[in-house]
This record gives structure tokens, C-alpha cells and sequence, in this order.
């Protein structure tokens, strides 16, 4: 699970104007922070952000794959991150306001 320095950059350059997102690497991969909560990851130079059943729908409705950690060990393991779209990606409006559900699911998921 690599993740390139320029991917990350490239990352957290469109979440620019939204908030002060930085990115901690972890694991081979790279964790998305804002405000000092973990609402994205990134891994094998993919995008994730947080979901519940909250905003799920519209990562499966995009057609985004959940993000499972062990593929080549034949075991769906599924986390609650689903890859982040290529045109939300690239429009970091509609990246700020995906995020911002991802953050909130992150909130929600620490108050309990």
C-alpha cells in the first residue's frame, strides 16, 4: 500500500479554499486531517473519504469502490472509506462539499 509524495500533494492542493487539510503518512498510505480528525485516507494513490450511512449512497451511486485494505489476500475486509470519484476529485467545490459530509461522519464517529 504505497501512496507517491506527488499524489498527496497534488491531494490536499484541492482542498484548497475548503480547510486546513494535512495529510500524516501511516501505514504505507497517508491519512487526511482536518481540524485534527482523520476524515480521508489516501493508498495506493487513491483518494478515500469517510462514510456512514449518511453520504454511503452517493459514493455507490458515483460507482466508487470501498476502500478494502488486504485485496490480494482474498478477504473482503471493508472500511468506511470509499474512494473519492475522479470528477469530485477534480472540481474542489464539489470536493469541499463531499469533505465536509466526510468530516462530519469523522465528528459524529468520535462523539460516540
Amino acid at each position: 500500500m504505497a501512496v507517491s509524495d506527488e499524489f498527496v500533494d497534488y491531494v490536499i492542493d484541492q482542498f484548497m479554499g475548503w480547510g486546513d487539510v494535512s495529510a500524516r503518512k501511516m501505514f504505507g498510505g497517508a491519512g487526511l486531517y482536518c481540524d485534527g480528525m482523520m476524515f480521508g485516507l489516501i493508498a495506493d494513490d487513491v483518494a478515500y473519504l469517510k462514510v456512514d450511512d449518511s453520504n454511503r449512497e452517493d459514493f455507490v451511486r458515483a460507482g466508487a469502490s470501498a476502500f478494502n485494505p488486504y485485496p490480494e489476500k482474498d478477504k473482503s475486509v471493508v472500511m468506511s472509506y470509499y474512494e473519492i470519484p475522479a470528477d469530485v476529485l477534480e472540481d474542489r467545490e464539489l470536493l469541499g462539499k463531499w469533505a465536509e459530509r466526510a468530516l462530519a461522519v469523522a465528528r459524529k464517529k468520535k462523539k460516540r
